[in-house]
């Protein structure tokens, strides 16, 4: 609690900086940045923002919202990325710029269930009161995240051992998970995230892993930009379609690769691949949570041990922008091999230098589970 009172506190200091900022932009400007060229949101006779000007400028969060956007805007707008490439999503806050920024957009478009812990306290603080703002995961189940239940599907006694160390745990998950139950997400409304730290509030945001669930998000958007600019729908529409079948391809190749796989759990570092499992009939058995920089604890690490020796897992995976160093040291107790299982909450430098994107980097990832699998 305390590491979120600490986030909170910063979070506010941030939304009293861009008060501060605006309030000088307008003295300078003679209010310039609220007459900018922005969306309609159903208002009357508004002119929409690429009427006013070229291209909507829109504003995402972080990777995988900046793959799915860019490709369904096309050459209909500027889309910038919040968080750099690089930088681990769940250790990232925004700055006054960057809050700047949002303030500047015709579009917000974020992931949710969570994912962007600040993201209230900044809507809150910018002055846009035509911003649309798109919730890619709007309309999907969200899962409860997965705690170390690594014998949910093999040993229900394990389960009820460990009942009693996580129950304070799984209470302040319901808690929770009940806020959020309680948020409206329509008509660009954003739930309530204020709690969901770097834990997600309990509840698991990495809907983008699962290829089925991607394709919602692509048409979320699509449907958010067309509100900020009916005369592109069709455009928007054929972009989407396109980028769809791709993701319809994809989705293809994971059901026929993994179908008939020898096994159906896999070790993984942070418990990011929930959807994925599911979709396609999988196990995942995280290490730690659903926060890539949760430390495993010393009985954490033994029950993992015990599951790997049993079930004879001969590959732990660890990810990109986190450190392998848990995955690494169990790897070694049960002289398995360690390989990735990429979460793509960011490209590294070496994504980029290999020309790879989502479509590709979940290639990767389906190569590396097949292999796993069949061991």
């Amino acid at each position: 609690m305390k590491r979120s009172k600490i986030k909170n506190r910063s979070l506010a200091m941030l939304a009293l900086s861009l008060v501060l900022i605006l309030s000088a932009c307008g003295s300078n400007q003679g209010g310039q940045g609220n007459s900018k060229a922005t969306a309609n949101t159903g208002s009357g006779g508004n002119q929409t923002a690429a009427e006013q000007s070229d291209k909507l400028k829109i504003s995402v969060s972080f990777y995988p919202m900046y793959e799915f956007t860019t490709n369904v805007a096309g050459d209909l707008a500027e889309v910038q990325s919040l968080v750099p490439n690089g930088i681990e999503p769940h250790d990232w806050e925004p700055t006054p710029q960057d809050m700047k920024r949002i303030e500047d957009s015709d579009v917000m478009v974020y992931n949710g269930a969570g994912m962007e812990s600040w993201l209230d306290q900044v809507l809150a603080a910018v002055n846009n009161e035509k911003l649309v703002k798109i919730e890619a995961s709007h309309g999907i189940e969200i899962m409860e995240g997965e705690e170390h239940d690594h014998e949910a599907e093999h040993d229900h006694e394990a389960e009820h051992e460990h009942a009693a160390e996580h129950e304070h745990e799984e209470e302040a998950h319901d808690h929770d998970a009940d806020e959020h139950a309680g948020h409206e997400h329509e008509g660009g409304e954003t739930g309530d995230t204020h709690n969901h730290d770097h834990d997600h509030g309990g509840l698991d945001p990495h809907v983008w892993l699962s290829p089925a669930l991607a394709i919602q998000q692509v048409r979320n958007i699509e449907a958010g930009l067309s509100e900020a600019a009916p005369q592109y729908k069709e455009q928007f529409k054929s972009n989407a379609d396109a980028y769809v079948a791709k993701l319809e391809k994809l989705d293809q190749e994971f059901k026929d690769s993994l179908q008939n796989v020898k096994r159906k759990d896999f070790i993984t570092q942070h418990a990011a691949f929930g959807y994925l499992a599911k979709q396609y009939g999988l196990t995942q058995i995280p290490i730690a949570g659903l926060s890539p920089d949760q430390e495993p604890s010393a009985a954490d690490m033994a029950e993992i041990v015990q599951f790997a020796k049993e079930h004879q897992v001969r590959t732990i995976f660890f990810e990109t922008l986190a450190s392998s160093k848990v995955a690494d040291t169990i790897a070694k107790e049960i002289a398995a091999k360690t390989d990735v299982l990429n979460p793509i909450e960011g490209l590294t430098d070496e994504d980029i230098a290999a020309g790879l994107d989502y479509l590709g980097i979940m290639r990767k990832n389906l190569e590396a589970l097949k292999l796993a699998l069949n061991e």
